[in-house]
């Protein structure tokens, strides 16, 4: 057992590089014997100025800093100058500190400031081990996590080359999918049916079916059915004629006014039995009749149809038609709702605040913590709301005012919502902290346990 251990240790440590930065000699040969032996690469340096210059010059994945570099002094003052240096040189990288107690504060102080973790002299070789090893752990996933953004965001540049995206903004590999879809099928001269949630952007998404369909250049016309009285839906759609019902007059329906172009029925779910069947006899053959009228005009227009219903049930309790889903559903956009994109929470949040306006960290957490039951629409909200209350240029988490999840994932809900991303991100955020980064997402610390084992990501500390 202890030799696999060992093993596993040396897999996480070995070809990384450390910095070690400490005016004393034997605690620099104390650091490069134990590290090498678990095949670290191993830098040193004796002073602040020497350890910027190596640090300048070569790659190094962690540093461990002293906190005092000259006999007289032991405050940390010269510590805390080295740490702002590196930061200010290479934001990303962990350090930790080598510390005293008479300046354990100092170094507490850091870490709230991003150092990674602090070691007390004299140290133990197991928990400086074990501390290193989460921390290269920790780095090469952000290094992982960096690469696959930047593959993410080279592929949206791409598809954003290709297509008229209409402004959308994410960062989901999930919604990456279901835009390039969209994009794909809008040349098509069939139906397109977009489901999901309130609030969860099927009209955006719309919006891309018909910016790049052959039929942009005609009229786009959007209808919300579920705005409409239902005596009144037929009549918006299909057009009245003069006395077809008291105060009737001789009007074109929102069919007509699509001819040539896109209609998109919204809150498709809300359509009467009688407005289906016209539905229905349109998309077969292009025909309807105003009401009242007994005329047969004729359109083309490309239909998109959004709904939150579950059509499935409804036609089980009969209250959709099948053979009209079935001639709708030949194309099927599916929007998950924003909790299970949380990867897009932070980019669409930063995009509805104005340009001259930031999150702070507690902020953030705070954003991606919560269930967002509104979806998308709520969270423009709430940035909304908060740029008006914030006082200041940087949004906290107060001025969000969001609740607290109403129940951690772990403790009955679904971490399985949480996927590789979104994970590392609260693991970065947390400073690999496995305690904290589970308190940010909302789960137990059990469940994100269980969640990283099936995502293949180590535990960290």
């Amino acid at each position: 057992m202890r030799s696999a251990t060992t093993n596993a240790l040396r897999d996480s440590l070995m070809n990384r590089t450390v910095l070690v930065i400490d005016d004393s000699e034997a605690v620099r040969t104390a650091f490069e014997v134990l590290l090498s032996i678990h095949g670290v690469r191993t830098l040193t340096a004796a002073s602040p100025a020497e350890g910027l210059a190596t640090l300048a010059r070569e790659p190094v994945h962690l540093v461990i800093q002293d906190m005092n570099f000259r006999r007289e002094a032991t405050g940390g003052e010269e510590g805390v100058q080295l740490f702002r240096a590196i930061r200010a040189q290479r934001a990303e990288l962990p350090v930790i500190l080598l510390t005293a107690w008479t300046h354990l504060e100092t170094a507490v102080e850091l870490v709230k400031e991003g150092a990674a973790d602090y070691v007390a002299k004299p140290w133990e070789d197991a928990r400086l081990l074990t501390s290193v090893r989460n921390l290269l752990d920790l780095q090469r996933a952000q290094a992982d996590v960096f690469a696959l953004r930047k593959e993410r965001a080279a592929a949206r540049e791409k598809l954003a080359a290709c297509h008229d995206l209409c402004g959308i903004v994410y960062a989901s590999e999930r919604m990456h999918t279901l835009v390039a879809m969209a994009a794909q099928v809008a040349h098509a001269d069939v139906p397109v049916l977009i489901t999901g949630p309130n609030g969860s952007g099927k009209e955006v998404v719309s919006d891309i079916v018909q910016a790049n369909s052959a039929v942009r250049g005609g009229p786009y016309i959007k209808v919300n059915i579920g705005a409409l009285p239902n005596d009144l839906i037929e009549a918006e759609l299909f057009g009245t004629e003069t006395g077809a019902f008291t105060g009737a007059r001789a009007r074109p329906g929102r069919f007509e006014a699509a001819d040539g172009g896109t209609l998109l029925l919204d809150e498709l779910g809300n359509l009467s039995a009688s407005g289906q069947s016209k539905l229905l006899r349109v998309l077969q053959t292009g025909e309807f009749e105003r009401l009242g009228s007994n005329q047969t005009r004729r359109v083309r227009v490309r239909l998109v149809a959004a709904t939150n219903t579950n059509l499935r049930q409804a036609i089980r309790e009969g209250r959709f038609r099948e053979d009209l889903y079935f001639r709708l559903n030949v194309i099927e956009l599916e929007l998950p709702p924003l909790a299970e994109r949380r990867e897009d929470i932070l980019p669409l949040a930063r995009h509805f605040l104005d340009p001259d306006l930031s999150l702070s960290p507690d902020a953030e957490r705070a954003l991606v913590r919560h269930d967002w039951p509104g979806n998308v629409r709520e969270l423009r909200n709430a940035m909304q709301r908060a740029a008006l209350l914030a006082g200041g240029p940087v949004i906290s988490a107060t001025a969000l005012g969001l609740a607290a999840p109403s129940q951690p994932a772990g403790a009955g809900g679904d971490e399985s919502l949480f996927d590789r991303e979104t994970i590392e991100q609260a693991l970065t955020r947390s400073a690999g902290i496995v305690a904290h980064a589970a308190r940010d997402l909302g789960l137990s610390r059990q469940a994100l346990y269980r969640r990283m084992e099936k995502l293949g990501l180590k535990s960290t500390a």
